[in-house]
C-alpha cells in the first residue's frame, strides 16, 4: 500500500546522530511531606494525557486539540497551538524538536522553544482521524524515540518513522486498533492491540516475531490490551480488559505469570528495579508486586480508581485517581504519606461520591450514560495521566482542563 507522507515543509536533516533526550533533566525531589501549590492553570478542554516537562517547560495536551507549553516556575503561557483534533497522548522529545501524535491521525513535528510546525505526517487514517473504540478508549499512542527513528500506533497500523526526513520505514498492521505507546528493547518493539494481542515486532524490517493472545472474559472476550506494555526482567508486563496483567517472555511470547484483579483493569504499570507498581480501576488500589514472579509486596487502598501511571523518585512515588486526588506512597513500605484534593474535588464531591469516596446511593439515577460518567470525571476533575516529578516540582494535569504545580 502506498503511504502518502504531507509535509509542511522538509524535516530538518541533522547530520549529527539524534540522541532521544528523557524528559525532565534533573533529579526528582522526595516529596516526603506535602507540597504545596505554586500555580495553577486552565486549558479549554479535558486533559487525559500525561504532561511531560522538559528543561523548565511543562508541555500539555488537552482535549481542546491545543499542545501548550507552561513555564515551570510561573505557570505562564511560553506559546500553545492548534491540533486538528482532541490531544490524547503526550509528545515525546528529541533535541529542540516535540514531536506529537494527535487524535486527527497526524503526527506533528514542532519547534520546542517556539512551538512553530516544522512538519508533520499523516497516518493512514485519512482525514477522518483516529477513531476512538468507546468512551473509555482514553488515551492514543504517544511516541518513542531511538536513535533517529520514531515509533508510534495508530489505526490498526504500528509505524516507524525518520525523524530526519519523514521517510517512512515500515508499518506493521494489527488486527485493530493500537493505541498503547510502544516499548523498545534489544531491537525488538512492543505493542499492544484492541484485537487482544501483544505483538513483537521487529525494529530494522516492521516484521512480526510473535504474538501473544489475552485470554478475555465474559464481559470482554477480546480481551483488548489497553495499558502501555513495559520491558523488565527479560519480559514485557501489559494489562487488558479481561482484568488480567500480564507477563511475557520477550524471547519466546509465552507467558510467564498472570495476575487477575477480582473487579476491574490494571492498565498502568510503572517498572522500579525488581518492583512494578500496577495500578487498578474498580479494585481501586496500588500494588507492589514482584517483578519476578507476580508476589505481591504490598498493595493500598487509594479509595477511587487508578488510571495513571506512577512517578517515581528514589523514596517516594506520585500517582493520581479519578476521583481528582493525588497521593505521596512511600515505595518500600506502600504508606500513604500524603494526600492533595484538588479543587474541583473539594468543590464537587458530594454530588457524586459519599464522605468514604463509595458512590452515593442514587449514583445510578446519576450516572445513566457514558456522557454522565465523564461529566463526573470533569466535576472531580479525575486524574487520567502520570504526574510529571522534576527536582522539586511536581506537575499533574486533571479532566476538569486545570493543570496544577506543586512545590517544596
Amino acid at each position: 500500500m502506498k503511504i502518502k507522507i504531507l509535509l509542511l515543509a522538509m524535516l530538518i536533516v541533522q547530520q549529527s546522530y539524534c540522541q532521544f533526550s528523557m524528559p525532565g533533566s534533573l533529579q526528582p525531589a522526595d516529596f516526603d511531606t506535602m507540597p504545596t501549590l505554586l500555580w495553577k492553570f486552565k486549558t479549554n478542554g479535558p486533559i487525559v494525557g500525561s504532561p511531560v516537562i522538559d528543561k523548565g517547560i511543562v508541555f500539555v495536551g488537552s482535549l481542546d486539540s491545543t499542545l501548550y507549553a507552561l513555564d515551570l516556575t510561573n505557570g505562564k503561557v511560553k506559546w500553545k497551538i492548534p491540533t486538528g483534533g482532541p490531544i490524547r497522548s503526550s509528545v515525546c522529545i528529541a533535541q529542540q524538536r516535540l514531536f506529537l501524535l494527535s487524535a486527527d491521525g497526524i503526527l506533528y513535528q514542532m519547534d520546542k522553544d517556539s512551538g512553530s510546525v516544522n512538519g508533520f505526517f499523516q497516518t493512514m487514517n485519512g482525514y477522518m482521524g483516529d477513531r476512538q473504540h468507546d468512551y473509555a478508549d482514553h488515551f492514543n499512542s504517544t511516541p518513542v524515540i531511538l536513535d533517529s527513528t520514531i515509533y508510534f500506533g495508530s489505526g490498526e497500523y504500528i509505524y516507524a518513522l525518520s525523524i530526519n526526513d519523514g521517510y517512512l520505514q515500515w508499518t506493521c498492521k494489527t488486527g485493530n486498533m493500537v493505541h498503547t505507546s510502544p516499548a523498545i528493547s534489544a531491537g525488538w518493539l512492543y505493542a499492544g492491540s484492541f484485537d487482544g494481542n501483544l505483538y513483537a515486532v521487529n525494529l530494522k524490517t516492521g516484521n512480526p516475531g510473535w504474538k501473544f493472545k489475552s485470554t478475555g472474559n465474559y464481559f470482554f472476550p477480546k480481551g483488548e490490551i489497553m495499558g502501555n506494555p513495559v520491558v523488565a526482567s527479560g519480559m514485557v508486563f501489559a494489562g487488558a480488559r479481561d482484568n488480567n496483567l500480564y507477563a511475557v517472555d520477550v524471547k519466546g511470547g509465552s507467558c510467564n505469570w498472570m495476575k487477575q484483579f477480582p473487579f476491574g483493569w490494571a492498565l498502568p504499570v510503572t517498572a522500579n528495579d525488581s518492583i512494578i507498581y500496577v495500578g487498578t480501576s474498580d479494585d481501586r488500589e496500588l500494588y507492589a508486586l514482584d517483578i519476578r514472579t507476580g508476589r505481591e509486596v504490598w498493595k493500598v487502598n487509594a479509595g477511587f480508581n487508578i488510571i495513571g501511571g506512577v512517578a517515581i523518585a528514589t523514596r517516594m512515588g506520585y500517582f493520581g485517581t479519578l476521583a481528582g486526588k493525588i497521593f505521596g506512597v512511600a515505595l518500600r513500605t506502600g504508606k500513604i504519606k500524603w494526600t492533595i484534593e484538588l479543587d474541583s474535588y473539594k468543590s464537587n464531591r458530594l454530588a457524586w461520591l459519599k464522605d468514604d469516596n463509595s458512590f452515593r446511593d442514587d449514583i445510578n439515577k446519576l450516572i445513566k450514560t457514558p456522557l454522565d460518567l465523564l461529566k463526573m470525571y470533569s466535576q472531580l476533575g479525575a486524574i487520567f495521566g502520570t504526574p510529571a516529578v522534576e527536582s522539586n516540582k511536581l506537575v499533574v494535569a486533571g479532566y476538569d482542563g486545570w493543570i496544577y504545580c506543586f512545590s517544596k
